[in-house]
């Protein structure tokens, strides 16, 4: 009982208390507020400026006329204030009659002419609503080849820069070094304890990269087939590497949430880049700004700057992990993979282009060619084909299986063109390597687009 009325007192002096404050501050509460002209007049100019500033260098026009009559040295008017000043012909507001339009028109340059299409009544400062551009046709990709021979899922590929081998990583611990043309095994190398889950070729000496979950970063000399350098510094499994094109720097990143830059000959880890809350999944290295971009599990994507080792730009876009990410070969332009989307972006700062949804799977990998056709890989099994520019969806590739493996066993953990771009490398988890090619026989007419040029949505997130 005692509890009961200590609530109730409590409870009444708070509603009385807020009672008094109501009556205090909003007695007056029926009273409209009196205008202020001052006031007014700046809001009406602000709002002037802000809604009619392109067009507030136009001459005053008079209804009804389909012609400008003066030349533009003796307009009636030209507004250089931020605001336009009311006269008794423009105090009532009327829509402008089709008279005033055309000679609107008319005064203007082509460049800023309101009117398109030899008059017609769509104006270019009405927004229309996207549509989405014809895509570019693209022959379909078939299976052509597929090789056997390691004893674990193959998580990793890389392709030499003659184009005559490539190198694949495994979880049985080997790299293995494969024939391009014919497919036949060329060199197996043992040194990793664990999977290896990174390789790379340098394109500027011959030396083969690559990293595994036993925290290791090693440099092969193909000459002797050894390892000649060892990069200590990781605390965690290091996922993927990537080498800089134009200096004699290694990127390396980790479940340690960190990537580190390594001066390839001296080993001296150059820089630790931190930043990153979760696993670092990916790195990819280029020549220009930003030098350095890395996608993690915390499903953010960071630029970085690679001469002060740190985040130039974070793109927080992705709702989960980001797992691999693609730079197009040709355009100033990258793509990053996530469980939710696959997302296009803009160099130097990350701008965000489009949404490429679709692929409903956790996307591992990604390729694109120079023809504009990019390769998403699945865990799943599953590989979409689209096309870069419009993101269409143009073919998906579900491969069976290695006769005795699990359905299960159908992931694709990384894929790669050859430099050639003719062959599409996969690395899967039914320990197998897959080469896929385009279809000759394929044209147009026997392998439509089927494309409706519908209204575009992109997310623009």
């Amino acid at each position: 009982l005692l509890q009961d009325v200590q609530k109730h007192s409590v409870h009444t002096l708070v509603f009385r208390s807020l009672k008094r404050t109501h009556d205090m501050f909003v007695s007056d509460h029926a009273k409209s507020v009196a205008m202020d002209d001052e006031s007014f007049k700046i809001k009406m100019d602000v709002k002037l400026k802000a809604d009619y500033g392109a067009v507030l260098h136009m001459p005053v026009l008079k209804e009804g006329k389909d012609r400008v009559s003066q030349l533009p040295g003796s307009l009636h008017q030209i507004y250089t204030q931020p605001g336009v000043a009311l006269t008794a012909d423009t105090k009532m507001h009327r829509n402008p009659s089709e008279g005033g339009i055309h000679s609107m028109a008319l005064a203007l340059p082509p460049s800023q002419s309101l009117m398109e299409g030899g008059g017609t009544r769509n104006s270019s400062l009405m927004r229309k609503a996207p549509t989405m551009p014809k895509p570019q046709w693209h022959p379909p990709w078939k299976l052509f080849r597929v090789i056997s021979g390691h004893l674990g899922w193959v998580r990793s590929i890389a392709v030499e820069p003659g184009n005559q081998w490539f190198v694949t990583g495994s979880a049985d611990r080997t790299i293995k070094i494969w024939d391009l043309a014919s497919g036949k095994l060329k060199l197996s190398l043992t040194g990793h304890i664990s999977t290896v889950r990174g390789v790379a070729v340098s394109s500027r000496s011959p030396y083969l990269f690559s990293c595994g979950e036993d925290k290791q970063v090693k440099c092969w000399d193909l000459e002797y087939n050894k390892v000649i350098r060892h990069y200590h510094g990781h605390l965690s499994a290091v996922y993927d590497l990537d080498l800089h094109p134009t200096i004699d720097v290694l990127v390396t990143c980790s479940r340690d949430a960190t990537a580190r830059v390594w001066d390839i000959r001296t080993k001296a880890n150059v820089h630790t880049l931190t930043g990153h809350t979760n696993t670092v999944a990916t790195v990819r290295c280029q020549a220009a700004e930003p030098q350095i971009i890395t996608g993690s599990h915390d499903s953010t994507i960071r630029l970085w700057d690679l001469i002060a080792g740190k985040t130039r730009a974070t793109l927080t876009n992705h709702k989960k992990s980001v797992r691999t990410i693609v730079q197009h070969p040709r355009q100033y332009t990258f793509a990053s993979g996530s469980a939710d989307n696959i997302k296009q972006w803009m160099f130097p700062d990350g701008n965000f282009i489009q949404n490429l949804s679709g692929h409903n799977a956790i996307i591992n990998t990604l390729a694109v060619n120079s023809d504009g056709v990019l390769v998403s890989g699945a865990d799943n099994g599953t590989i979409h084909m689209w096309d870069w520019r419009t993101g269409y969806n143009f073919q998906r590739i579900h491969a069976a299986v290695q006769p005795g493996s699990l359905d299960s066993e159908s992931g694709i953990f990384a894929c790669m063109f050859d430099h050639s771009e003719s062959r599409l490398i996969t690395a899967e988890a039914d320990k197998t390597i897959k080469v896929y090619k385009e279809d000759d026989m394929a044209t147009e007419e026997s392998h439509p687009i089927n494309w409706k040029p519908e209204i575009l949505k992109r997310k623009r997130f």
